[in-house]
């Protein structure tokens, strides 16, 4: 024993150390991550998309380097020229400066003579948020009288950008505090929850610097919303693998002198789930690959990347690190062996409520979900005006306000049509007649118009038009469908709000395309895993009626309460691959605990033994991701705060209610025949 002292101590060490240069290495590349970001709408679309065509032709016919920052001023009582003098000196040393186009509009007057807009052109590929912290500043001190706010696509693109700078931040602390919180009530120990959250730390490290290396090459886009949710879901997963893994380490501590022993019986009997649930989620989320939308497709690698590092690091330094801790690792309250004391008191009750009533159980518990999912056709989902994407004040949004009160809504926004030059007269009328748009002319220069023979096999011409409703709002884009309609197919329509638009309709086709693929290849993984058909299609069809219930529940809160405009088609979309990945996940652990104990006391005894034994870690696993998730509405932008709640919620729907309750009453009424068509060794 005493010569293999050494190899036990130096092999935990051994990967501690690996661990630990990873982490060293890969780590500072988070803080990174948002250098090779990129929140620009026309970058998500397919090349086929029609708007993604205009922009590429754009460049031939217009400066594409720059983006407009409008700023807006008022004076209610009359606007003066000592107004406009204002503007324009105010203005003038940012002209041909870092980050601004070498000449500005002059201040243009509205009609109702009260306001006046200047069009600040900023770089495409500069800091824009910089940008317009600088033209804000040098705004700072307008005339008595004279209100100013700014807008447009630069504005909006930085408030954007300030509202992603918290998520390697606050998002971080937020996540890491509720974490360690769940973490010290659950083990009532101040060790193992700093094991456990390092775990998480370093697995995040490690996902962070693969998903840094793969978008700085171009492998991927990488946005905002996807490097948060990336850092919630690797805090989440390893935080939840870590659980199983430890509560079975502590139950095997009872019955075994050696803590290695039990550790290593542990970690085999716990590996097979913790795979099956890893690979469940990789799977799953790897089918946004399908997506035609650029942002949908990267979350897939990006989300498995999280997963798949979530999963190393909790069968390799976890164990390593509790390895070299032994029974210390759960001080001042330590395991010993023999210990009788009962640690799943409360599961015991569930579980014998269960068993006197299964029937009844599952009855109840199915029309309280029925009821909620009656709900789920009233989610609002056919997009929002991207004024609506943010939460509290955005500067973007307030000059959009004043802009619309005094200016034609979609000045110093365009929308482009590219139209055969030789009718790009005719192609202009049709589209001034179309209700919605304020004006439409062929762009000339000196008087003629420019033509470019800009795809190659015609001579083409654009038309720019100018919107009379809020370029970033639902209406304008149904003037665009409009547009794109009276101009028939030879011309193509493009701009801010075509982006907008076709960004919407994809989103939608990608929705209606990914969650059958994601049924179709999590119930192939449940066949494989337990060996049946009838526990998948349970358990698959368990976890889609919570997601309806939690899209129903949604409904009612969005509409009511909290007022939400509405949601983007890719909100259901995120919700619903990872609650129905990580959904699944709490049932596997349960089922696969149950199958084991099945084969050795029969199905109803094993069933009322994985609910007690596993009944305190996966409620404590889906409240610690319930907890991180909603860690995302820290970040002021409705998508994650709408993407927050549900996925929070139908966790715990999952956890407490459909795993709890539902599915093992479900397996006690039908008995053996759940595992159909196997057979285990006993009945």
């Amino acid at each position: 024993m005493t010569s293999r002292r050494p190899v036990r101590v130096l092999v935990p060490a051994l990967a501690l150390l690996v661990w630990l240069v990873l982490a060293a290495v890969t780590g500072p590349l988070a803080g990174k991550l948002s250098q090779v970001t990129t929140d620009d709408a026309s970058a998500f679309l397919p090349s086929s998309a029609e708007s993604t065509q205009v922009q590429a032709l754009l460049p031939e016919f217009t400066d594409t380097e720059y983006f407009p920052a409008i700023v807006v001023a008022e004076n209610t009582s009359g606007w003066t020229a000592a107004d406009s003098a204002y503007l324009s000196d105010a203005v003038a040393p940012l002209q041909g400066a870092e980050d601004f186009a070498p000449r500005f509009s002059p201040p243009i007057v509205s009609d109702d003579g009260q306001a006046a807009q200047l069009i600040v052109p900023v770089a495409t590929d500069g800091e824009t948020a910089d940008a317009v912290d600088k033209l804000q500043d040098a705004l700072a001190d307008p005339p008595s009288g004279v209100t100013v706010a700014m807008t447009g696509p630069a504005v909006q693109a930085a408030d954007l950008s300030g509202a992603f700078a918290g998520i390697d931040g606050i998002l971080l602390l937020v996540a890491g505090v509720l974490v360690l919180i769940i973490l010290v009530v659950v083990y009532r120990s101040p060790i193992l929850p700093i094991i456990v959250l390092l775990s998480a730390v370093f697995g995040l490290a490690l996902a962070c610097g693969c998903v840094y290396a793969l978008a700085d090459s171009g492998a991927l886009e990488l946005n905002g919303q996807s490097q948060g949710i990336l850092f919630i879901l690797v805090f989440g997963a390893a935080t939840d693998y870590a659980l199983l893994l430890v509560a079975r380490y502590r139950e095997h501590l009872t019955e075994e002198d050696d803590p290695r022993r039990a550790l290593m019986t542990a970690w085999r009997a716990t590996l097979p789930p913790i795979a099956a649930s890893a690979g469940t989620v990789i799977l799953g989320v790897l089918c946004l690959l399908f997506s035609d939308l650029n942002s949908n497709r990267s979350l897939g690698p990006i989300a498995a990347i999280g997963v798949a590092a979530s999963f190393l690091v909790s069968i390799t330094f976890l164990p390593a690190a509790l390895a070299l801790l032994g029974r210390t690792a759960f001080w001042p309250r330590r395991p010993t062996t023999g210990d009788t004391t009962e640690p799943h008191r409360l599961w015991k009750r569930v579980a014998d409520m269960v068993a006197a009533a299964p029937r009844r159980t599952w009855a109840a518990t199915l029309v309280i979900l029925i009821i909620g999912a009656a709900f789920a056709p009233m989610f609002r989902s056919d997009g929002v005006a991207t004024t609506d994407f943010f939460l509290g004040d955005a500067e973007s949004v307030t000059g959009a306000e004043l802009h619309d009160a005094h200016f034609d809504a979609g000045a110093g926004s365009p929308t482009w049509v590219i139209a055969p030059a030789a009718d790009a007269d005719q192609a202009a009328a049709i589209v001034r007649q179309v209700p919605g748009v304020a004006s439409a002319d062929v762009l000339t220069a000196d008087g003629a118009p420019v033509v470019h023979g800009a795809d190659g096999t015609r001579a083409l011409a654009a038309v720019q038009a100018t919107l009379a409703d809020d370029p970033d709002s639902l209406t304008a884009q149904d003037t665009v469908v409009a547009i794109r309609d009276a101009v028939g197919e030879d011309v193509m329509v493009g701009g801010p709000t075509a982006i907008d638009l076709d960004t919407r309709v994809t989103a939608r086709h990608d929705r209606n395309l990914v969650i059958p693929l994601v049924l179709i290849v999590v119930l192939a993984v449940l066949i494989l895993l337990l060996r049946s058909l009838a526990a998948p299609l349970l358990l698959l069809g368990t976890t889609v009626l919570s997601f309806a219930t939690t899209l129903g529940v949604g409904a009612l809160l969005f509409n009511g309460p909290f007022d939400f405009p509405g949601a983007d088609p890719v909100v259901p979309l995120f919700a619903f691959v990872f609650l129905v990945a990580l959904g699944v996940d709490y049932n596997i652990f349960l089922m696969t605990r149950a199958r084991e104990e099945a084969g050795r006391i029969g199905t109803r005894d094993g069933m009322l033994s994985a609910l007690t034994s596993t009944g305190g870690v996966i409620s404590a696993a889906g409240i610690v991701l319930a907890a991180t998730f909603a860690a995302l509405a820290v970040i002021p932008l409705l998508f994650l705060a709408q993407v927050a709640f549900l996925v929070a919620f139908g966790v715990l729907v999952d956890t407490l209610i459909v795993r709890s309750l539902l599915v093992p009453a479900v397996t006690l009424d039908v008995g053996r025949r759940i595992w159909f068509p196997s057979k285990l060794s006993k009945e």
